[in-house]
């Protein structure tokens, strides 16, 4: 059984803050601590009788999950959009922060069967990690942000040279549209995860990110390869060297074709994926190499303590 210095530290580190902590303790109903108890735990001589000492130089474990979770309701939308015509239920988009709505997507008019059958299970894949992600934050969890998956597209593919300035991008007109379009986030998601891993603290939330980096990692793989057997090699690596331009000056990305060969896994020399940091992450999404609030994907910005991108130019 799970002691109340067990479930004390979790919440402790799951929560973005003082009054998170509390609502924590309330909401799981911890014998024998009420209310005042619950304030005492806030205090730095507290914390440090049940060794729950918090480096401030990094995010808590909340911040790092909901940071996840921004990026995950954008990938829900887009998938679930994709195959269903529609996104995320009500139940699924409240929380911390103010909600948005979402810009853009509608269902895809898919040729292939093997290529529905890798955009069904994708959403299902990114839905699950949506709700799992909102269970572990509770009362914590941040509410979608306001989500653009139109112009952001367009403004993506114009940044890749796909398409001239002023002409739009529909991710969603036809399978290699939505193909490319995928494979702008999927990556992505791989070196955020494993960038976020070293932040985490509690190991139970650590394994569950390294679960889902593994998940996003087979995603990658099979849009990646999919591409290259659809021959659109050129156009990937025209949307890494444009994701690259964004998040600084170290190369963190590879497009299908690296040193002229095919490259389904983008790796360094040893062989190891790729890390970015959350304002990396951001300036990507946000399509912008300066340090910003909003942008991109998220008009409004991501909702949560993890906010603002790189200063890359």
């Amino acid at each position: 059984m799970f002691d109340k210095l067990f479930i004390r530290n979790a919440i402790n580190r799951s929560a973005e803050n003082d009054v998170d902590r509390r609502r924590f303790l309330r909401s799981a109903g911890v014998a024998g601590i009420g209310v005042a108890g619950a304030g005492l735990l806030t205090t730095s001589t507290a914390s440090a009788a049940l060794g729950l000492h918090h480096d401030t130089a990094k995010p808590s474990d909340g911040a790092v999950l909901n940071f996840a979770l921004n990026l995950e309701y954008l990938e829900a939308e887009f998938y679930l959009r994709a195959v269903r015509g529609y996104g995320l239920p009500a139940s699924e988009i409240y929380g911390r922060g103010r909600p948005g709505g979402v810009r853009g997507g509608r269902k895809v008019k898919f040729q292939s069967k093997i290529v529905k059958a890798y955009a069904q299970e994708i959403a299902a894949d990114e839905l699950a990690h949506v709700k799992f992600l909102r269970g572990a934050l509770g009362a914590a969890a941040v509410a979608r942000p306001c989500i653009d998956i139109d112009a952001a597209f367009s403004a993506a593919a114009t940044a890749a040279g796909l398409i001239k300035p002023g002409q739009k991008f529909d991710a969603y007109a036809n399978e290699n549209n939505f193909l490319l379009a995928a494979y702008v986030f999927e990556d992505v998601g791989v070196t955020a995860y494993k960038g976020a891993a070293p932040l985490i603290t509690n190991k139970t939330y650590l394994e569950a990110a390294a679960g889902i980096l593994a998940v996003e990692a087979y995603h990658a793989a099979n849009i990646r390869t999919t591409l290259v057997a659809r021959g659109l090699q050129t156009p990937s690596v025209a949307i890494s060297n444009a994701r690259d331009s964004l998040d600084g000056r170290s190369d963190l990305d590879q497009g299908t074709i690296f040193h002229g060969k095919t490259n389904i896994v983008p790796t360094d020399a040893n062989g190891i994926a790729f890390s970015r940091s959350a304002g990396q992450v951001l300036n990507i999404v946000y399509l912008n190499p300066k340090s910003v609030t909003k942008g991109g994907f998220f008009p409004n910005g991501v909702n949560g303590a993890i906010n603002t991108s790189a200063k890359n130019a």
